[in-house]
């Protein structure tokens, strides 16, 4: 990064990108072959700045640079949306997908140890819709078409939560082939919903000392082993010991089953293989599943992935990973300045104050104003 581009608040920004790292890894890949403008470095810069302000097309960002400080932030004054659209499809996803990784370590390296004895991490999946003629090899039913991104989040506390992996898949590809793709962390207690319900992994998950909280099914069949009693002020309505699955189709291990009520009224049966915790903490932990679908939203609102720029799976996995490390470059900020502010008002700061001076910016968050 240049020295001026240092100074603004967009420098400051994008500071946690290891431009080296990247241009090995870019020179490894031989991606910049033959490039002398929009170099894979240019590119980034320029559509994390369309990420920011949700611009909906290549000619959006293209005409983006009129602006006379992007241009001296990314070292040339004009860009075609032919030019953009090349980079997009030719951009190999890892180098995006590493540089993702890598912001995630910077994370984990400055975030507290949480007061759980295990890090909470949430796994569940959302469908980006596509238009089926245009993107006939995302065709998941009759007339439509789509891809799904699979995410695992760590949940620290309210304010501190950030996706941790991820993969792209065609939405056909059902949440159950992606579990044992994102659990790989023995310290860690995974939570998911019921659609990843499947008894020969929760044995498998559980030979193999892997924690989980999930949802079971209501058809799902179950044999009581034992019931456990319940302190008189409990929310939780039981608490049981239990195998689950038919006799044809049932699992090896005993369960923990509880029975609550969510905020509707409506019976949720719980599933465990932690017998070491109380029951409010199981609940509590479970409830802790609404942060994934807060991010998800919060990705579908606040970032460029309603429109896609390009056809091509390339180009679809580069936009998602660059809505990805958008998220995880505003965690960094509110890490760095131990802020309580949420990241939308982050957001909106940084592009009031995007070329000025990044001291500008970074004193709005020692202010107090409601966040």
């Amino acid at each position: 990064m240049d020295k001026n581009t240092l100074l603004s608040s967009f420098g400051k920004w994008v500071s946690p990108i290891n431009i080296q790292r990247l241009s090995k890894q870019v020179e490894h890949l031989k991606q910049d072959y033959y490039t002398k403008k929009l170099t894979t470095e240019a590119y980034i810069k320029l559509l994390l700045f369309a990420q920011l302000h949700e611009l909906e097309s290549l000619h959006a960002i293209s005409d983006a640079l009129l602006d006379e400080d992007l241009q001296k932030t990314l070292g040339f004054e004009s860009i075609s949306a032919s030019q953009l659209s090349r980079k997009t499809n030719d951009l190999k996803p890892e180098i995006l997908s590493t540089l993702f990784l890598d912001l995630v370590t910077k994370i984990q390296g400055h975030h507290h140890q949480s007061k759980r004895n295990m890090p909470l991490k949430i796994i569940d999946s959302s469908t980006l819709p596509l238009n089926l003629t245009n993107y006939k090899w995302a065709k998941f039913r009759k007339t439509k078409a789509g891809v799904k991104l699979h995410l695992r989040l760590v949940f620290m506390d309210q304010e501190t939560v950030y996706p941790e992996k991820a993969t792209i898949t065609v939405a056909k590809e059902h949440d159950r082939n992606q579990l044992e793709v994102l659990v790989d962390d023995k310290e860690a207690m995974y939570v998911f919903d019921r659609g990843y319900v499947d008894y020969e992994r929760f044995d498998r998950m559980t030979d193999d000392g892997y924690f989980f909280v999930s949802r079971l099914k209501k058809n799902a069949v179950i044999r009581e082993v034992e019931s456990f009693s319940l302190p008189d002020d409990c929310t939780v309505l039981s608490d049981k010991m239990v195998y689950i699955g038919t006799t044809q189709s049932r699992a090896e291990n005993l369960f923990r089953l509880l029975e609550v009520e969510d905020t509707k009224g409506n019976i949720l049966r719980l599933i465990t293989n932690r017998f070491d915790l109380d029951v409010e903490e199981i609940s509590e932990i479970y409830r802790s599943r609404w942060a994934i679908e807060l991010f998800f939203k919060w990705l579908k609102q606040h970032v460029a992935i309603k429109h896609f720029y390009g056809m091509s799976e390339t180009a679809i996995q580069n936009q998602i990973y660059l809505a990805l490390i958008t998220y995880c470059l505003h965690v960094l900020i509110q890490l760095e300045t131990k802020s309580k502010k949420t990241l939308l008002r982050i957001s909106h700061w940084l592009k009031a104050a995007i070329w000025k001076p990044a001291y500008i910016w970074l004193r709005r968050f020692e202010q107090k104003t409601s966040t």
